[in-house]
């Protein structure tokens, strides 16, 4: 959410940020709908100050015998003024909030400007790829070696569902726990296992809703026929970030225990409305995937730093396991509707001979904050600031299961273990079809 305040401030400045996202100026708008809002408040109040004073002086003349019949016909009237002044008032703040939960996040200055994913900028590379001879997909590794079942998926649940089996089932387990253990352990994470249901106000605070409602998936409790407005609805998670970041929703927070830093391990549910046609093969694109998440909730001095840190951790993951990886900073064009600055890791698919999105790693200032009321308070002060916070896939697990496949796929089709994920595959060295 936006803050109000900085755009009466400033709005040329507000505009500024929203063209630099390619989209239209929106502060007149804005201010028309606070500045009528704002006059129907004062109305409002300047009618309740009225409205009590009659009422104190009809108080006075009953008590002493007086007809107060014209006083009262006043104070009735401006009953009705103050309904209509309140349903005018609820009318514009919920224009004005729609309005305001509409627009993306304002982009850091450091964000190169851009269209769209042509526009990135690369900042760094690890590694190279190695030469083999041979090269397939994931899909076509997968199916031969009989563990990666999309047909029977598809029976069951329809497309973008993968079923894994045996030692690629037990090699995306050991992938997650790896990365848990590591972010844990070495980077001071607290690892939580958080609700995959989450209401309304959850979602609205993370930003998605409601501006992508077509994106999620939404579940309510008993047959359909039996629903009824009152009946609860949930929402499946897309990401861990809904459930961590709104570990603070409403809160005020010692600024001196900040930050806290947070990670979970979920499976994630996403409609992908918009990817018709998009990566259809394989498991690349899924309803239903696994996901470890990084969350970190910041002062707002922190924040840059925080957000540096935390990429660096996602990192730390494909330089373990050996994965060739770039990372890019994405330009306004390609930036997510809540960040105010997003990093990119894309791990190279030998399959695809291209580099692929792995983890985002997002900073999003007070944006999120906002919408949950989330602050913290320095000890000995009065005043609140709201948080910062920041999330990032530290990584999606079974994307880099695809990245171990095709990186460490062999000549034979078989696949060798990251010398990393070993304790975690009891030893084995490489996966193989079984000879009989």
């Amino acid at each position: 959410m936006h803050d109000i305040k900085l755009i009466r401030e400033d709005p040329a400045a507000f505009d500024k940020a929203l063209t630099r996202r390619n989209m239209a100026p929106a502060s007149a708008e804005i201010l028309k709908l606070d500045t009528e809002r704002r006059a129907t408040q004062t109305a409002m109040q300047e009618a309740q100050a009225r409205r009590n004073d009659l009422s104190r002086q009809v108080g006075e003349m009953k008590r002493k015998g007086e007809n107060a019949d014209v006083l009262m016909q006043d104070v009735a009237a401006l009953k009705e003024n103050l309904a209509a002044y309140e349903a005018k008032e609820k009318d514009l703040g919920q224009k004005l909030d729609t309005l305001l939960s509409s627009l993306p996040n304002r982009p850091a200055e450091d964000v190169p400007d851009g269209k769209d994913e042509h526009d990135n900028v690369e900042l760094r590379r690890f590694s190279t790829p190695r030469e083999r001879t041979v090269i397939k997909e994931h899909f076509e590794l997968g199916e031969a070696l009989g563990e990666m079942d999309f047909e029977t998926a598809v029976r069951m649940s329809g497309t973008r569902f993968t079923i894994l089996k045996g030692h690629l089932a037990q090699l995306e387990r050991a992938i997650g726990n790896f990365m848990l253990d590591l972010h844990t352990g070495e980077f001071g994470y607290t690892e939580v296992s958080p609700p995959l249901f989450v209401k309304d106000d959850i979602m609205y605070g993370t930003a998605q809703l409601p501006k992508f409602i077509d994106d999620q998936f939404s579940v309510m409790p008993g047959p359909l026929s039996s629903a009824t407005e009152e009946t609860p609805r949930w929402w499946l998670i897309p990401t861990a970030e809904v459930p961590l970041t709104n570990l603070v929703n409403g809160q005020i927070l010692a600024r001196e225990k900040l930050p806290i830093r947070v990670t979970a391990r979920t499976p994630c549910f996403r409609a992908e409305a918009g990817s018709a046609g998009k990566d259809t093969r394989g498991m690349l694109r899924q309803h239903q995937f696994y996901k470890v998440e990084l969350v970190s909730i910041a002062a707002p001095e922190e924040s840059k730093a925080e957000h540096e840190r935390m990429t660096q951790c996602a990192e730390t993951v494909l330089k373990k396991l050996e994965i060739p990886f770039r990372t890019i900073v994405l330009c306004t064009g390609d930036m997510g509707f809540g960040a105010q600055k997003t990093y990119d890791l894309e791990a190279w698919l030998p399959g695809q001979k291209t580099f692929r999105e792995i983890s985002s790693c997002s900073n999003c200032g007070d944006f999120q904050a906002r919408r949950m009321n989330a602050r913290c308070r320095t000890a000995g002060e009065k005043g609140t600031t709201f948080v910062h916070t920041l999330n990032g896939s530290g990584l999606a697990i079974g994307r880099c299961l695809i990245a171990v496949m095709e990186n460490y796929q062999n000549d034979d089709g078989s696949i060798s273990i990251p010398t990393v994920l070993q304790p975690y595959m009891r030893g084995l060295t490489k996966i193989e079809t079984v000879k009989v």
